[in-house]
């Protein structure tokens, strides 16, 4: 560890600085605060259609998935926006890469739910 922090200390920072992550995402990324939205109105649902205990949680984590997804696409955006603002073909693919992986994990909320609503 780069700062010598362990421990308890690191684990409330590491708790900290999480939530000031996710507040900025709230704050500047409007996609996600969609999602956080959706996610809002979706889960209650998801609690009440699923039958057993695996089924809600299999629903909640396909919820969730897109959050995570949504997340690590907006690090990749700011680490690419952060080495310049000129265009090149590796910033615009990893963004596109990115914005791929976000599709699929909306995609497969309805699967997911489809599957254990009909299957």
């Amino acid at each position: 560890m780069a700062d010598g922090i362990k421990g308890w200390a690191r684990l409330i920072r590491a708790t900290r600085v999480s939530y000031v992550g996710l507040g900025w995402a709230l704050r500047n990324e409007e996609a996600f605060r969609i999602e956080v939205i959706l996610v809002v109105l979706l889960a209650p649902l998801g609690l009440w259609l699923g039958h057993s205990g695996i089924e809600r949680a299999v629903m909640m984590l396909s919820l969730i998935l897109v959050l995570l997804v949504e997340l690590l696409n907006t690090a990749v955006e700011v680490v690419v926006d952060r080495i310049g603002p000129e265009w090149h073909e590796l910033s615009g693919r990893a963004k596109d890469l990115g914005s791929a992986a976000v599709h699929l994990s909306l995609l497969q909320v309805p699967l997911v739910w489809g599957l254990v609503l009909f299957g």
